[in-house]
């Protein structure tokens, strides 16, 4: 067993289709039920000017929406200086197929399209919004992308970063990969960005056993009520969630 982290959570935000207003939350917190329906739905991402919006899928705005209120208590040079972390399983997968499927039909590619496909687009969007010249990681690890995240957050604090803000973000998968099993806990897109910093109390803990929770809630949720609650411990996967002593 190896213990990689010690953070603080400094500010968080989430983002699903019904649950928007920090009222929201703490209604679905206090008596969380597992999210369900693949409905399209984003928020109004009205940060970002309309030429860039439209161009931004819904999956993308609700990572930048989340991204946008984890910060807006920060000055400009603040959030430009701050070192980004985005994680997610899939990505915009949809993209990526419609574009085979276009190559398939032996249609022309689009270079927006193309170009906003690749892991690391949602997060270098916000980047470019937001004049951000640090650091920006994109990061996939399955199931538990958000843990990974949280490792890549604590490499950046340690080599000398006092902030770091790191977004989790997925959506169920697109046809033909809907129904295969592989996002059963990702029935409703959502998205979660945390700032974090060293000295908290949150460890991450990497363990030989694997637990999988089967309660319908998504991974990175599961960990948002962990980290707002006040239960001892979290396991999930290859990980285990704490709280300092």
């Amino acid at each position: 067993m190896t213990v990689v982290n010690a953070l603080q959570i400094v500010r968080w935000a989430a983002w699903a289709p019904g649950l928007d207003a920090a009222a929201d939350w703490a209604q679905w917190l206090a008596a969380p039920t597992p999210l369900r329906g693949g409905e399209v739905a984003a928020p109004p991402l009205t940060e970002v000017p309309a030429m860039a919006r439209r161009r931004i899928d819904p999956l993308g705005r609700m990572a930048l929406q989340v991204a946008y209120r984890a910060q807006d208590d920060l000055t400009p040079e603040t959030v430009q200086a701050m070192p980004l972390v985005f994680a997610s399983r899939w990505g915009e997968l949809d993209r990526s197929v419609a574009l085979l499927q276009d190559l398939a039909r032996q249609e022309p590619l689009s270079p927006t399209a193309f170009s906003h496909s690749v892991h690391n687009a949602i997060g270098a969007l916000y980047s470019i919004q937001r004049g951000v010249r640090a650091n920006l990681s994109a990061v996939a690890a399955g199931a538990y992308s958000l843990e990974a995240g949280w490792v890549e957050a604590l490499g950046l604090l340690r080599e000398g970063a006092s902030e770091v803000l790191l977004v989790a973000f997925d959506a169920p998968l697109p046809a033909p990969y809907a129904g295969s099993g592989l996002d059963a806990a990702l029935m409703r897109p959502h998205a979660l960005a945390l700032r974090l910093r060293l000295g908290g109390g949150l460890q991450l803990q990497a363990e030989s056993q694997t637990t999988e929770p089967d309660d319908g809630f998504p991974p990175a949720l599961r960990a948002l009520r962990f980290f707002t609650g006040g239960e001892a411990e979290l396991r999930q996967g290859p990980w285990r969630w704490s709280r300092a002593c």
